[in-house]
């Protein structure tokens, strides 16, 4: 009867002291069957379970979390300035991603920018409370501390990227060698020979890779590797735009020029109408990264697609595993999945 006077409109929410009595046991003994405890009886269990069967009783989230030690929150950690975060669609499709697959989980996102030292000091002492249960990481620089900081702490972690081609944290990442070797090859098939590239910063493995891409490109075309025709950047359009002025300071003959990302593009093509210089007759310009800003361009921009929002939903995915399967009191390892997504060049007229 109880249960039943429950359901009505001025109904009151079973207790843990109501389940534990139901049950015939105390209420530390109902509170380890409600969060999993192995430490009691299989008897125990089940008049416990049945107890909270009957009264309909619904464990409290928040106190439910902090007895099992758990925060029941994944931070997503991106160590930029937010003039990249708001000005590179990049950033805004792993955010998607990543939100589009835990939507259906009950763990909070919460999103935190590292751009100094105090802030990274900050967000150690965060992690070390244990705030959060797991941490997505996006553009991680060749010297960035963070991923070594959280393997000591032994909190699941993911990267976006890798820092190194021996990274050994868990990463989902995009083919960017590939990618770049295929925008290249293009530009040789549409008949460039003087072809420029314009990097991303190169303490960043993302960017080696695309230079890499170029130069592999350049060499199965028999073309020189000229070092006057690199020139890097920092992934933003202010940077794109510096770069191109100073390669065609130094190569007015240029003829082509690949970006290794669509802002950067965006940079480039602004100089090149400056200096008179017609897209694609003149020069052909190829980006990275297909983004909306890609096909709004005049004219619309060749670009490297890859699949951003869903490398978002594949490094929640790997933590979540990495999250359901790691029992450091067991000394169980932590699982380390590393994905490799493809990319795919896609043709418009800029080149």
């Amino acid at each position: 009867m109880a249960a039943a006077r429950r359901g009505g409109a001025g109904r009151t929410r079973p207790t843990l002291e109501e389940v534990a009595a139901r049950a015939g046991g105390g209420r530390g003994t109902a509170s380890r069957v409600i969060n999993g405890s192995p430490r009691v009886s299989d008897r125990t269990r089940a008049a416990v379970e049945q107890a909270v069967a009957d009264l309909g009783y619904v464990p409290n989230r928040a106190a439910r979390a902090l007895a099992a030690n758990r925060a029941d929150a994944v931070a997503l950690v991106i160590p930029e300035p937010e003039t990249r975060l708001f000005a590179e669609p990049y950033f805004s499709d792993i955010i998607r991603g990543v939100g589009g697959e835990l939507a259906d989980t009950d763990l909070q996102l919460l999103l935190t920018i590292v751009r100094t030292a105090k802030e990274r000091q900050r967000l150690a002492d965060y992690l070390a409370a244990h705030r959060v249960e797991g941490v997505l990481l996006i553009s991680a620089h060749a010297a960035d501390p963070l991923p070594d900081l959280l393997e000591r702490m032994e909190i699941p972690a993911v990267l976006s990227g890798r820092r190194t081609a021996r990274e050994a944290a868990a990463y989902v990442d995009s083919d960017n060698l590939g990618g770049a070797r295929a925008a290249v090859a293009h530009l040789v098939e549409r008949g460039r020979r003087a072809i420029a590239t314009i990097t991303g910063p190169l303490d960043t493995y993302t960017a080696q890779c695309r230079l890499d891409g170029y130069r592999e490109a350049l060499e199965a075309a028999d073309l020189p590797r000229a070092a006057d025709l690199v020139e890097p950047a920092d992934f933003t359009e202010e940077g794109g735009r510096r770069a191109m002025a100073a390669l065609l300071a130094r190569r007015p003959d240029v003829d082509a020029v690949f970006a290794a990302s669509d802002v950067m593009a965006a940079g480039a093509r602004r100089v090149l109408r400056e200096h008179g210089r017609k897209i694609p007759d003149d020069v052909a310009v190829v980006g990275y990264g297909d983004s909306p800003l890609a096909r709004h361009m005049d004219p619309p921009l060749t670009s490297v697609r890859q699949a951003t929002e869903e490398m978002g939903r594949a490094m929640a995915r790997v933590l979540l595993e990495q999250m359901a399967s790691y029992a450091p009191q067991t000394g169980t390892p932590l699982p380390r999945p590393q994905l490799v997504l493809p990319a795919e060049l896609v043709r418009r007229e800029s080149s």
